[in-house]
């Protein structure tokens, strides 16, 4: 009996040597045609580049006032400038974005002055609208998730920012210069075909905020002048329907080069008190946004700059909500060269 079980043990064993054969036979097949279809969806999206959609057709006309011209130059300095602000021109004609993050590729900001030819004198008051709503250009193009979209901002704030750029401001003067094309890398075209798509259009008018709700006005700001990007922990992770569902949602942690390639950590805006800015009192905040001091010492570094725009009352409302936001502990390097 014992050499029946032992002989018939031996008699199986080349049965399931080919059975094992055939399945990592299998296996390897799957896996080579799993590897062969990341390859060739890579390939598709690195020839592709950044994708189109349907162009817009929004049909909507902004009317100029003095107050909206006023509005709009205060919000650009803070939104638009730091991109397209070019310091030899004096003007918004673009330049070359070196505190851009360097996994997103060359990036250049492009000539947003009333040029004809360069610049965005071919743009309705409502392709612009929609350019800044949902990313979509004029032609289609989607623009990728280094420019800021604002979907939250109010239907007022948005025609400011339309009607400074119509205006006779000389920051948005005809400006002969061609926007140099951008080098998108291959994280940013993937992002650009699997995450970041083109937000949708409001349903809705966007009311102005109540500013006599301190917290509701200063997320609205915190928002809509897009300090929540820089400051969550991921800009490949960000959520720009639902800010805060971020990652780290301003916990900071984002690496920022400076114009001289060295980096700069995002800091910690959560009121946790060993890591984030639970200690602060609302004035050293207020001197800090607005003027770089924090007790007589600098508090930013660039790509962050003073917000000299922003009035006191701003500020501290911009204080009052961050206060509300649940804190995170996340100790930042504040630089990789302090």
């Amino acid at each position: 009996m014992f050499h029946f079980f032992r002989d018939t043990q031996y008699a199986l064993t080349p049965l399931t040597a080919l059975f094992m054969k055939k399945v990592f036979r299998y296996v390897l097949g799957g896996l080579a045609a799993i590897v062969l279809l990341i390859a060739a969806a890579a390939l598709f999206i690195q020839w592709r580049g950044i994708p189109t959609y349907d162009k817009p057709t929004l049909q909507q006309t902004v009317e100029l006032t003095p107050n909206r011209v006023v509005r709009g130059k205060k919000l650009a300095s803070m939104l638009c400038a730091g991109c397209h602000f070019n310091a030899e021109t004096q003007r918004l004609s673009g330049k070359h974005m070196k505190d851009a993050p360097a996994e997103f590729g060359e990036i250049h900001a492009p000539n947003i002055t009333q040029d004809a030819r360069h610049g965005i004198a071919a743009y309705t008051d409502g392709e612009l609208i929609y350019l800044l709503r949902t990313g979509v250009k004029r032609n289609g193009q989607y623009a990728p998730p280094y420019m800021a979209k604002l979907p939250h901002m109010s239907d007022e704030d948005l025609q400011s920012i339309v009607a400074f750029l119509r205006s006779d401001d000389p920051w948005v003067q005809p400006t002969p210069i061609a926007s140099t094309p951008s080098q998108p890398s291959f994280l940013t075209k993937f992002l650009a075909h699997v995450a970041f798509k083109p937000l949708p259009m409001p349903a809705h008018v966007v009311p102005q905020p109540d500013t006599t709700d301190l917290v509701a006005f200063g997320r609205y700001l915190t928002t809509n002048l897009d300090c929540w990007t820089c400051h969550s922990g991921d800009f490949t992770k960000m959520d720009m329907l639902n800010p805060e569902q971020s990652f780290h949602y301003l916990a900071g942690g984002n690496k920022m080069p400076d114009n001289d390639g060295r980096i700069m950590n995002t800091l910690n805006l959560t009121p946790d008190k060993e890591t984030g800015i639970g200690n602060w009192t609302e004035e050293q905040f207020i001197k800090a946004v607005k003027y770089g001091l924090k007790d007589g010492e600098p508090a930013l570094r660039y790509p962050m700059v003073p917000y000299l725009e922003l009035t006191d009352y701003e500020a501290k409302a911009i204080f009052a909500y961050l206060k509300t936001v649940p804190p995170v502990k996340n100790r930042i390097q504040r630089t990789a060269f302090d």
